[in-house]
């Protein structure tokens, strides 16, 4: 199959948890030997999709696709990947009561009910989709995708001795709540560490010696990949009701037997993308 695989940014270009699932998604579809070509949104334009009809689509992030080309996908066949909410102009729920947007802020359509399918990670993302938009080709892949040595990597740190600290990610981001993070636990008198690292690896590390995670977002997460990566690793998680993973039936699960369903994701949802493609 010739698939060419739309997003904002790669990997290569911006770390971030969208990127590094779409990644390895790639390089599955790679090994199952599917010819799959690489660009970026800004560069999609109406030629390039009149050239390439025959081939399959999957539309990541699309914040920078030119509004005008859009109408040139509608007869093809594509999948939208959702990893937020871009059928709203914020692209956060968060800002509206109970997170129903009013109709003047919904955008894009067209173009989501026109895809073969819309992908959510959770059905948290799935419900908030819903009920904004009525969309009937929703469809949940209820997790994410780590590559095979990250997550052996998570299972060697879901057996690191605990301490009887609580961690925080010090993001720059400001619906991240650090702050919020960091108020909880001088309220509930707790010791806490402050978590930042550039490198991947080393943020991990550090994040699994604390016995629990907490993470206060003032935005709904689609899933959130580091509270995922705190219960692999044995951790438990102080949050709120805004965290897509805990709409999940595994969400109860820690350690090896949660490692164990995102390694089995790793192939349902490679399925999924390529059923839904058509």
């Amino acid at each position: 199959m010739r698939i060419i695989f739309v997003a904002d940014f790669f990997a290569e270009q911006v770390l971030g948890g969208g990127e590094l699932n779409n990644e390895e998604l790639i390089t599955i579809l790679k090994t199952q030997e599917h010819e799959i070509a690489k660009i970026n949104s800004s560069q999609v334009t109406a030629e390039l999709i009149r050239n390439n009809k025959d081939c399959k689509f999957i539309i990541a992030n699309f914040a920078h696709l030119h509004p005008q080309v859009i109408p040139e996908f509608y007869d093809l066949e594509y999948i939208i990947y959702e990893h937020d909410h871009k059928y709203l102009s914020t692209r956060n729920p968060g800002v509206f009561p109970d997170f129903k947007a009013p109709p003047e802020h919904i955008v894009n359509l067209e173009f989501y009910q026109r895809a073969n399918a819309v992908l959510c990670q959770s059905k948290f993302h799935v419900d908030i989709a819903h009920m904004n938009t009525e969309l009937g080709n929703l469809v949940n892949l209820g997790g994410n995708i780590w590559d095979l040595e990250t997550l052996e990597f998570l299972k060697t740190m879901s057996e690191v001795e605990k301490n009887d600290t609580y961690a925080i990610m010090d993001s720059t981001i400001s619906h991240k709540n650090t702050g919020g993070a960091i108020k909880y636990c001088k309220h509930k008198n707790y010791k806490y560490n402050l978590i930042a690292s550039q490198s991947y690896k080393e943020f991990i590390t550090m994040m699994s010696r604390s016995k629990s995670l907490v993470f206060i977002p003032q935005t709904p997460e689609t899933l959130s990949r580091v509270v995922v990566e705190a219960r692999m690793m044995n951790m438990g998680v102080v949050t709120n009701k805004m965290i897509g993973a805990a709409s999940e039936p595994w969400y109860r699960l820690k350690g090896h037997e949660l490692i164990d369903i995102m390694i089995q994701k790793r192939t349902d949802i490679t399925n999924t993308v390529l059923e839904n493609l058509g």
